[in-house]
C-alpha cells in the first residue's frame, strides 16, 4: 500500500455513486463505515449540486463489528425504500465493508421489496472508479431489460424510409468532464443530420427511460470507459449497432457524422459539406458567426491564420482518461500541428489503444495511476504545453509549464457555469481557446521574465508614457548607476533587490549572480534541462561556481 495525496480514480463504489447521482428514481444503499460519506462532497462541492447524492450509508462503527452488521443493512434498505420510494435500488459495499463479507446485495434481495434490486459486487482492491461506473450501468440496464430480450435469431424489422432514425446516447454521468454540455452539442449534431434522440443515459434518465432503450435504431458510445460494456451487451441482445467514434475535434466530428450515416443508411453529405467548407478554404469570415453558420468550427480558420504559425511544432504532453487523451492526441497532431512528446492514461482497461497511438509517434505510453511517475515523465519530456487532469495542472505549475485540463478528475473550476462542451463543432472552438491561451500567456510570462531585471521594467516605471519619472524610478536608477560606478563596468550583471536571485547550491555547486541571471533568460520549458546539463558539466570539470562563462562553455561542449 502506498500513501498518496491525490488519486486519479476513487474506489469502484464512487463510480456507482456517479451513476445513481446522474439518474432520477434510483437510490443507492451503501454498506460502509462511518466516514465514507466524504464521497458526497465530490458532487456537492465540485459540481455545485443543490442536493446530496441519492445514497444511504449504513455507517457502522468499530463497536458494531462484534454485533449483527447484516441487520444494519436490512434496516438501512427498508428505511431508504420507505423514505425515498425509488423505482430501482442499487445495493453494494465500500472497500472496508467488503472485508466483513455481509453480502448486502443478497440480503436486500431476500427482503422481497416491490422494486428491482440491483446487487453490486465491485471488488475495491483490484478495480477503480470508472470500472465501477461501467459495471453499475451494465448491471442496471441488464436487470431492467433482460425480460425484454428477444429470442436468439429474432429478425429486427427494418426501419421504414420515411421514419427518422432514433439514437440512444450512452455514457454521460455525474462528475464527468463537461458531460452536461457534450450532451447538448451531440443532440444538436444529430438533429442536423435528421436523427432523433430516444434516451440519454444514465445522466438525466429514469428507470422507465432505460426500458425504452430497445426502441432506438443504434447506440452512441459517448464515453467508452463508462458505456462500452453496456453498448456491447445491447448490440448482442437487441441487435443495436454501436457508434464508437467520439466526436471530439473537427476530424473526429466529421468521422462521427459519417459513421452514423453509414450505419443507419442516411445521407449526411450536406452536413459534411457544410463542415468541410470551413476546413478546406474559400474563407468567408462572415460565415463563421453562429447566426450565419451555427455548425461552423473556428478552429480550422484560426489554424490557417498568420498568427497560428506560433503554434507549429509546439511540444505537448497528454495524460488523462483514454477517451480524452486519444482525442487530444489526434487534435494536437492533425489539427493544430503540435508535436506529441508524451501520452498516457490511468485507464488501464484502454491501455492497448493508448499504446498504439504512442507507438505511432515513436513514444512509450505512460500507463500509470501514480501522479509522481507522471510528473517525472513530464519533467523528462520538457514539453511546452501539458494537457491533463487537475493533477497535471499542479504538476505543470510546479514545473512552470502552461497547462489545460482535458479530462477528469476535475476540480470546481473545471465545471464552468458557461456553455463549454468538448464535443462537436462548438467543442472544437472551446478546445482551441483552452489549449492555445495558456501557450500565449506562457509566451507573455516568458518575455516578462526575460526582461524583468531591466531597470525599465521596474515596478512603477512608465517609460512608454509621456510623464516624468517617479521618485522610485529615480532612486532605482541612481542605485544602478552607483553599482556600475563601483564595479567599473556597465557589463556587470546588476540586479535590483527585488529581482536579485538567491544563489542555490546543488551537490556542492553554486550559481553566481551573473550565471543565474543568464539562466533565467532561457525559455522556461527548457530551462530545467539546461540547468541540469550545466551542473553536470561543472561537476565533471571540477567547477564549484557556475558563472556566465561556465554556462556558455557547457553549451559549447554539449552542442558538439
Amino acid at each position: 500500500m502506498e500513501l498518496t495525496l491525490w488519486t486519479y480514480e476513487g474506489p469502484p463504489h464512487v463510480g456507482a455513486m456517479r451513476i445513481a447521482t446522474g439518474m432520477e428514481g434510483v437510490h443507492y444503499v451503501l454498506h460502509a463505515p462511518q466516514g465514507d460519506t466524504y464521497a458526497d462532497l465530490l458532487f456537492t462541492m465540485i459540481e455545485r449540486r443543490d442536493r446530496r447524492p441519492p445514497v444511504t450509508y449504513t455507517t457502522f462503527q468499530a463497536r458494531d463489528l462484534g454485533g449483527d452488521t447484516a441487520e444494519m443493512v436490512k434496516t438501512s434498505v427498508r428505511d431508504a425504500y420507505e423514505r425515498f420510494k425509488p423505482q430501482v435500488m442499487l445495493v453494494g459495499e465500500s472497500c472496508t465493508a467488503e472485508l466483513i463479507q455481509d453480502q448486502p446485495g443478497s440480503l436486500a434481495k431476500g427482503m422481497k421489496l416491490p422494486i428491482p434490486i440491483v446487487s453490486l459486487e465491485l471488488p475495491a482492491y483490484s478495480k477503480k472508479e470508472n470500472w465501477g461506473a461501467s459495471e453499475t450501468l451494465y448491471h442496471l440496464v441488464r436487470t431492467l431489460l433482460l425480460p425484454l430480450v428477444p429470442p436468439p435469431n429474432t429478425h429486427k424489422p427494418k426501419r421504414e424510409a420515411h421514419i427518422r432514425p432514433k439514437a440512444n446516447i450512452i455514457g454521460p454521468t455525474a462528475l464527468g468532464f463537461r458531460c452536461r454540455d457534450d450532451i447538448r452539442e451531440v443532440i444538436k449534431l444529430l438533429a442536423e443530420i435528421g436523427v432523433d434522440v430516444n434516451v440519454v443515459a444514465p445522466m438525466g434518465a429514469t428507470p422507465d427511460d432505460l426500458l425504452r432503450i430497445p426502441d432506438a435504431d443504434f447506440n452512441i458510445c459517448l464515453y467508452p470507459e463508462i458505456a462500452l460494456t453496456t453498448c456491447n451487451w445491447l448490440q448482442r441482445s437487441f441487435g443495436q449497432p454501436t457508434i464508437k467514434t467520439v466526436p471530439i475535434g473537427v476530424g473526429a466530428t466529421r468521422d462521427f457524422i459519417a459513421e452514423i450515416g453509414k450505419v443507419v443508411e442516411i445521407d449526411v453529405s450536406e452536413a459534411l459539406k457544410r463542415s468541410q467548407s470551413d476546413t478546406l478554404g474559400n474563407w468567408d469570415v462572415s460565415r463563421l458567426s453562429s447566426a450565419n453558420n451555427p455548425n461552423a468550427s473556428r478552429l480550422p480558420w484560426y489554424s490557417r491564420s498568420v498568427d497560428s504559425t506560433y503554434l507549429t511544432g509546439k511540444r505537448v504532453f497528454i495524460f488523462g482518461d483514454a477517451t480524452h487523451a486519444l482525442a487530444a492526441a489526434r487534435i494536437a497532431t492533425e489539427e493544430l500541428g503540435f508535436t506529441l512528446v508524451g501520452i498516457g492514461t490511468y485507464s488501464r482497461e484502454f491501455a492497448r489503444e493508448v499504446r498504439e497511438v504512442a507507438k505511432k509517434h515513436g513514444l512509450e505510453a505512460v500507463i500509470s495511476d501514480d501522479y509522481l511517475a507522471v510528473e517525472a515523465k513530464v519533467a523528462e519530456a520538457a514539453p511546452e504545453l501539458v494537457l491533463g487532469t487537475q493533477m497535471e495542472r499542479h504538476i505543470a505549475k510546479r514545473l512552470g509549464i502552461p497547462c489545460a485540463v482535458i479530462s477528469a478528475p476535475i476540480h470546481v473550476q473545471d465545471v464552468p457555469a458557461r456553455y463549454s462542451p468538448q464535443m462537436g463543432w462548438e467543442g472544437a472552438n472551446v478546445i482551441f481557446d483552452s489549449w492555445v491561451h495558456p501557450l500565449m500567456m506562457g509566451l507573455e510570462e516568458h518575455l516578462i521574465g526575460m526582461f524583468r531585471e531591466d531597470f525599465e521594467f521596474a515596478e512603477g516605471h512608465m517609460s512608454h508614457l509621456h510623464t516624468a519619472p517617479s521618485q522610485d524610478s529615480r532612486r532605482e536608477s541612481l542605485v544602478t548607476e552607483q553599482a556600475i560606478a563601483a564595479t567599473g563596468s556597465s557589463n556587470q550583471a546588476v540586479l535590483t533587490p527585488v529581482a536579485q536571485a538567491v544563489a542555490q547550491t546543488v551537490d556542492g555547486i553554486t550559481w553566481s549572480v551573473d550565471g543565474e541571471a543568464e539562466l533565467k533568460k532561457i525559455p522556461f520549458f527548457v530551462r530545467g534541462k539546461i540547468k541540469r546539463n550545466t551542473e553536470k558539466f561543472a561537476s565533471d570539470h571540477g567547477i564549484s561556481t557556475i558563472t556566465l562563462e561556465t554556462l556558455y562553455e557547457a553549451k559549447a561542449a554539449i552542442g558538439k
